[in-house]
């Protein structure tokens, strides 16, 4: 906990598992003197006041943007584009705002065309679980995890040292900080995460639908591949609607490279090709252990989970 806080009063907007983490972290580690939480549900303001994670609530993004010199957009990735102009138009000068999204282009392009006094720096924890709410956050969620920052293309006054203050947040909440450009980071992230989700969405419902395999079997026999990917097919379903809608020109591109990929193997195992099978594999298999070398993942037995979870 710092003696002198970053920010003497944040507002998060949007208080689910991102927001809520935050604003345990916040707290955790003294970076604000006041935390107040922004929500349209009434019962996710109640929820987040019980739970003491915020100072004071509110449902008024007008009236809980102006005073605060830290503002935290943890909504899904269309409602932070729609909201920026109104957010930023009722900040005091100087204010820093941060978005949390996983697709940058959108809500950057929206940000670039204001004229506003307030600084306002996109970024993106590359952090979460499938739960959603204000009771799914925990203060060590970004714990050595990247948060990606991708500043606009600025020479205001001022928003130098508002680029430097957003990373000194994502490295006082335990996050190391990369900077690129908005594009590259939306390629990135659906090679790394989009492309990934849709795969599972895609597999859980193609097994739901199969007539030929009951309910109680799919539950019954899931092995940890098929369960994994239940894990992640059970992420909030607003916000990936919203990242494949702002996100489908980077997704669709690497969607086609996969398609090719996937028909390569198709031909394989069609004509029994165990070199092209054998190979495949195998980078598939030094692509994890990269991973785990980098620090992104255990390499405990059965991906960490106890025994009574497996």
């Amino acid at each position: 906990m710092t003696d002198t806080p970053l920010f003497e009063h944040a507002v998060v907007v949007g208080i689910g598992l991102i927001g809520s983490s935050m604003a345990h972290a916040m707290r955790e580690r003294g970076l604000a003197r006041k935390i107040t939480g922004c929500d349209a549900d009434d019962a996710v303001r109640a929820r987040a006041q019980e739970i003491g994670i915020v100072d004071a609530v509110s449902a008024d993004i007008k009236k809980a943007a102006k005073g605060a010199d830290l503002i935290i957009i943890a909504t899904p990735v269309q409602a932070a584009a729609d909201m920026i102009r109104d957010i930023a138009g009722a900040s005091d000068p100087g204010t820093l705002i941060v978005d949390v999204g996983s697709v940058k282009g959108a809500f950057a392009g929206k940000a670039r065309a204001l004229q506003t006094h307030a600084h306002i720096v996109p970024c993106h924890p590359v952090a979460g679980t499938e739960q959603s709410g204000p009771d799914s956050g925990f203060a060590s969620l970004f714990e050595n995890r990247w948060c990606i920052v991708t500043p606009l293309e600025r020479d205001a006054p001022g928003y130098r040292a508002a680029i430097d203050k957003a990373i000194a947040l994502w490295k006082a909440v335990g996050a190391q900080v990369e900077v690129m450009d908005a594009g590259h980071h939306d390629i990135a992230l659906a090679i790394t995460s989009h492309l990934p989700h849709l795969l599972a969405f895609t597999l859980v419902g193609a097994a739901d639908d199969l007539e030929t395999v009951t309910q109680s079997e799919i539950i019954k026999y899931s092995a940890g591949g098929f369960r994994d990917f239940t894990r992640i097919a059970a992420s909030d379903p607003t916000m990936w609607r919203d990242v494949f809608l702002t996100n489908k020109d980077a997704v669709l591109e690497v969607l086609g490279r996969f398609t090719e990929e996937l028909a390569v193997l198709q031909r394989a195992i069609r004509w029994a090709d165990a070199d092209t099978l054998e190979d495949v594999f195998s980078r598939g298999r030094n692509i994890r252990r990269a991973i785990i070398q980098s620090g992104q993942e255990t390499d405990a037995p059965n991906f960490g989970r106890d025994k009574e979870n497996r």
